[in-house]
């Protein structure tokens, strides 16, 4: 089991990770490290999506200390960010308007039996989500990523 770094196992190795669906609020990750990240939206946006195939199919600790296996990973983008290049291996979306919005739609989607883990700070957007939808802050996500 993987606590935060490292590189974890895969889900069904010993059964008990739970496969979770990842929905990444790019804008408010990004925005929560002060690395100029506003100086070059796209490109800051380039490099935060490039960390993120890495983490499907990853076993780690999800919010309440449960076991999540990361089996599909979608991250929101939007504004300057929908430059970015998308990764394969994961789900870009750009916003058509707000991220918000988008989040909150995608995590209210039937078309996912598996449990969902929205990563935002936006108390905002957390009020939108669906009961059972379970949210951790940005800092969850940069500790995974090492940032």
């Amino acid at each position: 089991m993987d606590d935060g770094g490292g590189a974890g196992t895969a889900a069904g190795v010993n059964g008990s990770a739970v496969g979770t669906r990842l929905i990444v609020d790019i804008a408010n990750v990004m925005g929560s490290r002060p690395d100029g990240w506003w100086r070059d939206r796209a490109g800051a946006a380039n490099r935060m999506l490039a960390a993120l195939p890495p983490l499907v199919g990853r076993e780690v600790r999800g919010p309440d200390g449960a076991a999540l296996c990361i089996v599909e990973l979608v991250a929101v983008i939007e504004g300057a960010a929908k430059a970015a290049a998308r990764p394969e291996g994961i789900t870009v979306v750009a916003a058509p308007a707000d991220g918000d919005g988008s989040i909150v739609e995608i995590a209210g989607s039937e078309a996912s039996d598996r449990p969902t883990l929205v990563v935002t700070a936006d108390r905002g957007l957390r009020a939108r989500l669906a009961t059972g939808v379970l949210v951790v802050g940005p800092g969850w996500l940069n500790d995974l990523l090492g940032r």
